[in-house]
């Protein structure tokens, strides 16, 4: 008889511990955050917020001070958010956290994801044109093929 000892990490298989929505405070990213707080409280997760700070070239903001706009929407969706939170105590709890990355939005997400062992990533279907031509962050992380992603609309 041999006995078999699964020593690798799998993903999922007892449903997901840590759920990470991507926000970037978007409408559909506003979405994916509600339906990703509703699974967290259905799975008795972890939901993790993240913003991705988008990094400037050196030179192109010259005159704008981007990181200090970049900031202001963090801390902006972080208000949001806990204005949300503060607003559904006793009626969802869901623990959740906000994480700031910095890079472009799949990078950076997929540097949340594995940081943060995510489970399930959930993310807003992009509202830009030209992401049906070049692909969108969501299809992006779908082609990765690490994590179940969820695209709400």
């Amino acid at each position: 008889m041999t006995e078999h000892v699964n020593t690798g990490f799998e993903r999922g298989t007892d449903g997901p511990r840590v759920i990470l929505a991507g926000v970037d405070g978007s409408e559909s990213s506003l979405r994916a955050a509600a339906y990703a707080a509703g699974l967290a409280r259905r799975q008795n997760a972890l939901l993790a917020l993240v913003y991705v700070q988008p990094v400037m070239p050196a030179g192109a903001s010259l005159g704008a001070p981007v990181a200090d706009t970049t900031g202001e929407i963090a801390e902006g969706l972080v208000a949001e958010i806990r204005d949300a939170a503060e607003r559904l105590k006793g009626i969802y709890e869901v623990r959740w956290q906000f994480h700031t990355f910095r890079g472009d939005p799949y990078a950076g997400l997929v540097s949340a994801a594995e940081e943060l062992t995510a489970d399930a990533v959930v993310v807003g279907a992009s509202e830009q044109a030209g992401h049906r031509i070049v692909g969108s962050v969501a299809v992006r992380l779908v082609k990765a093929g690490r994590w179940p992603v969820t695209v709400v609309p």
